[in-house]
């Protein structure tokens, strides 16, 4: 019986579930799990996934949306911050892991040009798993991980220039210094497109697409996969793309509610990276080089921390900050599968570096998984020894909250209560943060105080507000189920503020309350009360002109 892409896809997906499973009972990181059931689906094993563009397609998408919600939450004025310590990481630890896995490959016996390629392979880390444990663990936002992700950036530059390399020379035909500025001319030329439709173009296509929350969605998606696809006809990767379309709407009202619409899309279509991350490891060959995988995976795993932490140290970044930040390039990329994938049809290396490349990988990205994962409590075991990667006097801070609201209350739905209660605490000179769906409210009581553009009823509004500083959030909306949502949503951000909400009757009232809500409130019928309290007051006729009766 023949299987269609359709069955096949059906029956991966049941062997992820299956291995995520498997590993939460276990204790252990859902991505681990994944790239098992990657192998698990993959030739050598199962054999239910041979080489499908379909599941690479969807891969794809998975990838170019991962680095869009990132770029969608980059704050432009931060690039000139982090521009130095981004630079001088990134190219100071490409160069550092180049040279030293160089040295190692050439003393473990490798010929000249194949040694050259596992230490420019050893080099790259792996964008995607990185931002998906930062974003796990609610730390891509921390300076920490802004730094490692201005680094992934600089690393992701070296990467197209060493394949154009790797082409050129392969070719014998191209002019090296020709090829690396046309690369710098279309990457001028994209930065300025993005930049032009940042600026003119954006605020204004999603105010209007924003009446629709399905439209809006769809036109971001499709921004996002469009100029991915733009930069792979440019030469670059999708993923500078994708980032790069974010980035272009980082700026705009809308950005938050499209990263959260989007959460859910993009984590499942990244389950099929893993699977595709899983079916290129070689397992035949991984195992005949073992020895040699270990060695180049301790390397990686130690020395690309320590130099990210020495550099770091240097330009006068707290030990904790660079320890952080180093953790996350002791991995090796899918895109150094990639790179020595194309040595072999170049005819430059044999299939033995494929299956040492192979096997780094599946050590290293394994491994870095739980020390990113277990960060914090690894470091306050080291914390003794790590002193010497800090100067007596750090000087390097920078204030990534510096123009962030810092609101003590938050009022969702600013309709005609909403808008009163927001006066009322304006007046006596409180912090306030307003959340609207409605485009045409977030546009005009945004130029009175800080408004942004939310859904109560997505599951993931809570990560998209400033809770930090914020003692009560207040929703004036009087739906049963989307203050349900919106409680669930509290809580679970772990923040201890506390929750108002509205209902209409008796039973919803309770209902909400044992749901968790610290206050409930009828508006309809405490603002009838008074009214009726003043009816009912017996009349005075002393000939004056009665007062009109207050609410």
């Amino acid at each position: 019986m023949d299987v269609g892409v359709f069955e096949q896809v059906a029956g991966v997906l049941a062997v992820c579930v299956a291995a995520g499973a498997i590993a939460l009972v276990l204790r252990q990181p859902l991505i681990v799990g994944l790239i098992a059931a990657g192998i698990a689906v993959g030739p050598e094993v199962l054999g239910l996934v041979e080489d499908t563009s379909e599941i690479e397609l969807l891969a794809k998408i998975g990838i170019s949306l991962l680095l869009f919600v990132v770029g969608l939450k980059l704050d432009v004025r931060l690039v000139s911050k982090l521009g130095p310590v981004a630079l001088a990481t990134g190219l100071g630890q490409v160069l550092f892991t180049s040279v030293v896995g160089f040295l190692i490959a050439l003393a473990l016996g490798f010929d000249l040009v194949p040694a050259v390629y596992i230490a420019v392979a050893l080099t790259f880390s792996s964008t995607i798993i990185i931002v998906k444990l930062l974003t796990d663990k609610r730390e891509l936002e921390d300076l920490h991980g802004r730094i490692a992700l201005g680094f992934l950036i600089v690393q992701d530059i070296c990467v197209v220039l060493a394949m154009i390399a790797i082409t050129a020379v392969g070719d014998g035909e191209g002019d090296l210094a020709t090829e690396f500025l046309g690369v710098i001319l279309r990457g001028m030329l994209l930065l300025a497109f993005v930049g032009v439709v940042g600026r003119y173009l954006a605020p204004r296509v999603t105010h209007v697409l924003a009446r629709s929350s399905e439209l809006l969605v769809l036109a971001a998606v499709t921004w996002a996969v469009s100029l991915a696809a733009v930069s792979i006809l440019l030469g670059f990767s999708e993923e500078v793309g994708a980032f790069l379309a974010g980035m272009s709407l980082a700026s705009t009202s809308y950005r938050e509610a499209i990263s959260g619409r989007l959460s859910t899309l993009r984590d499942f279509l990244l389950v099929f990276f893993f699977i595709e991350l899983g079916t290129q490891f070689e397992l035949g060959s991984a195992v005949e080089q073992l020895g040699a995988a270990v060695i180049f995976s301790l390397f990686v795993l130690i020395g690309n921390p320590i130099i990210v932490m020495v550099i770091m140290g240097v330009m006068g970044y707290r030990k904790r900050v660079s320890f952080k930040a180093g953790l996350t390039v002791a991995q090796i990329s899918e895109f150094s599968l990639i790179l020595v994938a194309l040595g072999v049809s170049q005819g430059h290396v044999g299939g033995e570096v494929v299956g040492l490349v192979t096997a780094v990988g599946l050590i290293t990205i394994s491994a870095s998984t739980y020390l990113i994962y277990g960060s914090d409590r690894i470091y306050d075991r080291l914390e003794p020894i790590l002193r010497p990667f800090e100067r007596e006097h750090p000087g390097a801070n920078l204030d990534l909250d510096e123009e962030r609201p810092e609101p003590r209350y938050i009022v969702i739905g600013l309709g005609r209560f909403g808008s009163t209660v927001v006066d009322e605490l304006l007046e006596r000179g409180e912090q306030v943060l307003g959340v609207d769906f409605d485009p045409q409210s977030v546009r005009a009581k945004g130029e009175r105080f800080p408004v942004v553009f939310g859904d109560a009823e997505d599951p993931d509004l809570a990560e998209q507000l400033p809770l930090a500083t914020v003692e009560w959030v207040v929703s004036t909306l009087r739906g049963r189920d989307v203050n349900l949502q919106l409680l669930s949503s509290l809580r679970r951000s772990g923040y201890p503020c506390r929750v108002v909400v509205a209902a209409d009757d008796d039973e919803i009232a309770h209902a909400l309350d044992a749901a968790g809500a610290d206050l409930t409130i009828r508006p309809l019928h405490e603002a009838a009360t008074p009214l009726i309290a003043a009816m009912d007051a017996p009349v005075v006729d002393d000939g004056a002109e009665p007062d009109p009766p207050t609410a």
